[in-house]
């Protein structure tokens, strides 16, 4: 470490190095360096096995995923979403052509909150695109109840939830689509890269049309399709990475429970609940600065970070409040009272499987004697 601390609030998972030179050898041998390769083929199958799904279409990031999702079922008009993640969710909408409607998040775990979606339908609204924030599963059910009664699709936007279950199984098989990032900052990454889950295999073949230009063969286009494809060394370092997946969580777990412990009790800071019978993924621990704490939460990171310790304002501010979103109707803070609150209290903390016990106990202990 150098200067004080330096723990930043996340790195990637990165296998040894030796690891990864056999892949790239079998690309370089291959010469097959994109197009749904070799490596492009086994990663979407091997995340179906790691998952428990049965169909998966690979992109080059979550974004283009998202924007092409909502192409995919045809989504038009106005669409439900909250106003609490990062832009990405809001700015897939406006690239269709879509109306964002913000609709406020629960107090409990920053999700859509599925008590104020009815409220905000019109004749124009076409989809809920809710946010598993933080991982943490929405109200999957009360969701799809509401989705059913209006016959609206319903796009997860799950770029946090790799691997995370409810007690039926993958919380990614729960809506329309669900989809997922794999930037180098979440729980899996493929550097950069995205995903998204589908229900069956029709759905993923068009899906696999509008990611490679909607091109079928060599003379035929059947849609305005996108460059969505997730390159050879991108889906290689995939591969190794699923490698390592199981200890990752349980580093993950072990640092999620001392946070747990040692800020129990501390007052002013306020840490999400658990998730009970869910199998969580570890990717975020947010902590919520309350009045009480001695400084505001903007002061608290500026020490954090004069120290060395790289924390995250996330999400903060609100998408709605960017200037392309701000004069939506919905997207007034008198709409938006649980989220514009939160937002002005959260700090993710660092947390990936190489901080050492040793570094998280210097975080610990700068929070604490504050």
């Amino acid at each position: 470490m150098n200067e004080k601390n330096n723990v930043f609030v996340t790195q990637p998972l990165l296998p040894p190095l030796e690891e990864f030179i056999p892949y790239l050898q079998k690309i370089w041998d291959n010469k097959i360096l994109t197009n749904c390769g070799p490596f492009h083929q086994q990663l979407e199958s091997a995340l179906c096995e790691y998952l428990g799904l049965e169909h998966i279409a690979l992109f080059t990031n979550g974004t283009i995923a998202l924007v092409t999702a909502l192409q995919a079922l045809r989504i038009t008009g106005e669409v439900i979403t909250t106003p609490y993640s990062f832009v990405a969710t809001a700015h897939s909408l406006l690239w269709n052509g879509i109306k964002p409607v913000f609709v406020d998040i629960d107090p409990r775990t920053f999700n859509l909150d599925p008590a104020k979606i009815e409220a905000a339908i019109t004749p124009q609204t076409t989809a809920i695109v809710p946010v598993h924030c933080y991982g943490h599963p929405c109200d999957v059910e009360a969701i799809q109840k509401i989705a059913n009664n209006y016959n609206l699709k319903i796009i997860y936007d799950a770029a946090h939830a790799f691997g995370v279950k409810d007690t039926r199984g993958s919380i990614l098989r729960h809506g329309d689509l669900s989809v997922l990032s794999f930037h180098a900052t979440k729980v899996f990454n493929t550097f950069e890269g995205g995903a998204i889950v589908c229900p069956n295999a029709q759905i993923k073949h068009h899906i696999d049309n509008l990611k490679n230009f909607g091109i079928v063969d060599e003379v035929t286009v059947v849609a305005p399709g996108i460059n969505g494809k997730m390159s050879e060394i991108n889906a290689a370092f995939g591969l190794l990475q699923l490698q390592h997946m199981d200890r990752a969580w349980a580093r993950r777990k072990e640092i999620d429970t001392l946070y747990r412990e040692q800020l129990a009790g501390l007052r002013g800071i306020q840490c999400l609940p658990d998730t009970g019978e869910i199998m969580p993924n570890y990717s975020y621990f947010p902590i919520l600065v309350q009045s009480e704490y001695p400084i505001a939460r903007d002061d608290l990171y500026q020490k954090l970070k004069d120290e060395g310790i790289y924390s995250r304002r996330y999400f903060y501010p609100l998408i709605s409040d960017f200037p392309m979103y701000r004069g939506l109707a919905s997207a007034q803070r008198s709409n938006l009272p649980v989220a514009s609150d939160v937002t002005t209290k959260v700090l993710c903390l660092p947390i990936y499987p190489a901080l050492s016990h040793q570094e998280q106990l210097c975080i610990i202990k700068s929070i604490r004697e504050f």
